[in-house]
C-alpha cells in the first residue's frame, strides 16, 4: 500500500491519539491520519508542536520525518534504526563485513543508472545527449575516473543552459532542486532502515557527521527525476522560490507510477525493491542492481 506524505506549512499541534494523527490549529482538530498510513512527515514552520508519543508511534511504524529550517526546506530526517527490521543485526553485520571491492562495483552501478537517468532527461527536452552516453560506458569499478562528476559539468550547461550554476546556497531552481533532493532522500532512507541496513554506512559516501551516508549514494540515480520535473516546472512559469504549489508537485512524485521488473508500481514502493537489490548485492556480486523507470518520462 502506498504510504501518505504530509506536508505541514503552519503552526499546528500534533499529537497522538487512538494511533492517529492529529493536528489542532487554533484549538480545532482540523485533520487526522492513521499513523500507519504514514510514509512521510514533513514539518516545516517553527512554530509546530509534536508530543514525545507521535514522535515514537511514528518510529514504531517507519515513519521518516522530516525537519525543515528557516527556508523551509528540508534539513534533517528522523528515522528508527533497530526495530525497523527482524533481521537488523545480521543484515547490520553483513553490512559492515562487505569487502571494498564490491562496495566499487555496487558505486560503479550506481553512476551508470544515474548518467543514463541524465542522459534520458536531455533526450526528453529534445537535447543532445551524446556526450553522456559516452560516458556511461566509461565508467569503471568505483568510478576512479570520476564520470560522475564529469557527466555533471556537461548536464547543467545542457540542461538549463550555459548561465546556470548548480549552486545550493541560490534560490530559484536551485533551491527547487534542493528540496525535491530532499524529499528523495527522505523517501531512500526510510526504505534503507526497513530493510534492516544502516543508512549511516554508505559505499561511496565517507562522512562522520553524517548518518545518512547510505541514503546519499543510493539516491543518486533519482536526481534526474527531481531535475526533469524541475525544468517542466520551470518551463511553464519562471521559478523564483519554492512555494506551496512546486512543493506540492514534488511531493507527488514519490507516488508517481515507475516500472520496476516489468511491473507497474508508485515510486515509493518501488524504492523497496531497489534495497532488496542492494541488499542481495552486498552478499553476491553476481547481482545486478535494478532502478525503476518513471512511467511519465517514457510517454
Amino acid at each position: 500500500m502506498i504510504k501518505r506524505i504530509i506536508d505541514i506549512s503552519s503552526p499546528a499541534y500534533l499529537y497522538l491519539k487512538h494511533k492517529q494523527l492529529l493536528i489542532d490549529q487554533k484549538g480545532e482538530t482540523m485533520a487526522q491520519v492513521a499513523i500507519e498510513d504514514l510514509g512521510v512527515l514533513i514539518l516545516q514552520h517553527p512554530a509546530i508542536v509534536v508530543t514525545q508519543a507521535l514522535i515514537v508511534c511514528c518510529q514504531k511504524n517507519n515513519v521518516a520525518m522530516v525537519f525543515c529550517d528557516e527556508r523551509h526546506l528540508p534539513y534533517s530526517v528522523l528515522l528508527p534504526i533497530s526495530d525497523a527490521n527482524s533481521l537488523h543485526t545480521k543484515i547490520i553485520q553483513q553490512q559492515i563485513d562487505c569487502s571494498c571491492i564490491t562496495k566499487k562495483r555496487i558505486w560503479q552501478q550506481i553512476v551508470k543508472h544515474k548518467i543514463s537517468g541524465q542522459a534520458e532527461v536531455l533526450k526528453y527536452f529534445g537535447k543532445n545527449a551524446i556526450s553522456l552516453d559516452r560516458l556511461v560506458k566509461q565508467v569503471k569499478s568505483g568510478d576512479i575516473e570520476n564520470a560522475e562528476a564529469q557527466a555533471a559539468q556537461k548536464y547543467w550547461r545542457l540542461l538549463f543552459g550555459n548561465s546556470f550554476r548548480r549552486d545550493t546556497d541560490l534560490a530559484g531552481i536551485n533551491s527547487l532542486l534542493n528540496y525535491g533532493y530532499a524529499i528523495i532522500r527522505a523517501m531512500v532512507a526510510r526504505a534503507i532502515v526497513a530493510s534492516g541496513l544502516h543508512p549511516a554506512l554508505g559505499v561511496q559516501h565517507h562522512n562522520q557527521y553524517n548518518g545518512l551516508c547510505l541514503a546519499d549514494d543510493l539516491m543518486e540515480p533519482f536526481r534526474p527525476w527531481v531535475d526533469w520535473l524541475v525544468y517542466k516546472l520551470n518551463e511553464q512559469e519562471d521559478i523564483s522560490d519554492v512555494n506551496q504549489s512546486n512543493k506540492q508537485l514534488m511531493l507527488n512524485l514519490l507516488s508517481d507510477t515507475v516500472v520496476f521488473n516489468q511491473q507497474k508500481m508508485p515510486l515509493m514502493v518501488a524504492c523497496h525493491y531497489v534495497l532488496g537489490d542492494i541488499k542481495r548485492a552486498f552478499e553476491d556480486k553476481s547481482v545486478k542492481i535494478h532502478y525503476p523507470k518513471l512511467l511519465a518520462m517514457s510517454q
